[in-house]
């Protein structure tokens, strides 16, 4: 059994479902202290329920202080694991069958951050005097609300003027193959609760009442056959998707006085939060609706081109896998939506995704020692 493969076992054995990191972090901090790294543990969030986020470093000898820095990102949270009656093997005792890893966390992203930790072992073993920069950022809050995490630990980074220059989040994005896609980039999302006001009423007698749900419908027709925009050569088409619709008090002889819709943007860069909110209450406004909506913006998109950082990753994929890899923006949102705020490049790359968030989550086995050679000589073609 080799030490990323043992690493990965100890991992998925603490329960850290979100927001509980469940001494994860320490763990990889006690491997990277003794490696020279110097390592912050970063508390934030209410007492009952704080998040845990950690920020190691080990600074290179290159001539402008250790620049480039690269940055391993990476969430030691994990989902609910859902009943656990239907699981084959306990969620968090490690346990293979037919050549998989199984257990919470697996593919998303214990795997990932065992072997960024082993590669960045074997790296200064190897090259104790390199020119480059090292550094961890790993939160406890990726899988929640995302509030006391990684977007706290940029913060705190930009605060005390550390520079970053390029970042790797170990997100599953393999899809058939490992090293088949790696995420150059995501789109933004940016979601709003509706509020359009009727007036509740009999339902035998509609000409006293003001049916929210009839005011509305020609208004929602219009928005759903929108083009928000066509996308790019990086990113799709925004789509706009109602998720949520709600109206009524129950009963079927009652007009509802209100008809309440959740709604989310998934938009490119050839659109704003801003524009895309102008245009959607224009529409609104033209249908003469009274409304109100509360908008929350959850992450602007970014996009990294071809450069330093993906020449060196995709390089290092062929290099151990055989593979071209693909670039795509596709997906929902990740952390790499903050650290893109504070960093110039910024990808995601890890294993196959097909299992995460269910039940038996799992990774091959023979995946994870090529996926931390992938890390080990991205490394090395950058800050050695």
């Amino acid at each position: 059994m080799t030490p990323t493969v043992r690493l990965v076992e100890a991992l998925i054995a603490r329960p850290s479902v979100t927001p509980k990191d469940e001494g994860c972090q320490a763990l990889m901090a006690e491997r990277l202290q003794a490696i020279g790294f110097e390592c912050h543990t970063l508390t934030f969030g209410p007492e009952n329920a704080p998040v845990t986020n950690l920020w190691a470093i080990r600074r290179g000898h290159g001539h402008a202080t250790g620049a480039p820095t690269l940055v391993f990102a990476g969430h030691t949270d994990v989902v609910p694991t859902g009943p656990l009656e239907q699981w084959n093997s306990p969620p968090f005792a490690p346990t293979y069958r037919g050549g998989q890893l199984y257990g919470r966390g697996a593919a998303d992203m214990k795997t990932s951050l065992a072997a960024m930790v082993v590669a960045t072992e074997s790296f200064v073993a190897a090259h104790p005097d390199h020119a480059g920069s090292v550094a961890f950022l790993i939160t406890s809050d990726e899988e929640g609300p995302s509030v006391d995490g990684t977007v706290k630990v940029c913060e705190w980074l930009q605060a005390r003027g550390e520079r970053v220059d390029a970042c790797i989040v170990g997100e599953p994005t393999s899809v058939r193959a490992l090293g088949d896609m790696i995420k150059n980039g995501r789109r933004g999302s940016l979601s709003g609760k509706l509020r359009i006001q009727g007036v509740q009423g009999h339902i035998a007698y509609p000409h006293l009442a003001k049916n929210p749900i009839h005011l509305a419908a020609p208004a929602l027709a219009e928005l759903t056959a929108i083009v928000w925009d066509e996308g790019n050569d990086h990113f799709p088409p925004t789509s706009w998707q109602m998720s949520n619709i709600h109206a009524g008090t129950g009963a079927n002889n009652v007009i509802p006085g209100e008809l309440v819709i959740d709604f989310n943007f998934r938009f490119s860069t050839d659109s704003t939060p801003e524009s895309l909110k102008e245009r959607l209450t224009a529409v609104l406004d033209r249908h003469g609706l009274a409304y109100h909506i509360d908008w929350a913006l959850s992450g602007r998109p970014f996009l990294t081109r071809k450069g330093p950082l993906v020449e060196a990753i995709s390089g290092a994929i062929h290099e151990v896998t055989g593979i071209e890899t693909e670039l795509s923006t596709s997906g929902g949102t990740s952390d790499g939506r903050f650290i893109a705020q504070i960093c110039p490049q910024v990808v995601e790359f890890g294993p196959l995704n097909a299992s995460i968030h269910k039940i038996d989550e799992h990774v091959a086995v023979a995946d994870i020692e090529p996926l931390k050679d992938i890390y080990l000589k991205t490394l090395e073609r950058l800050v050695a």
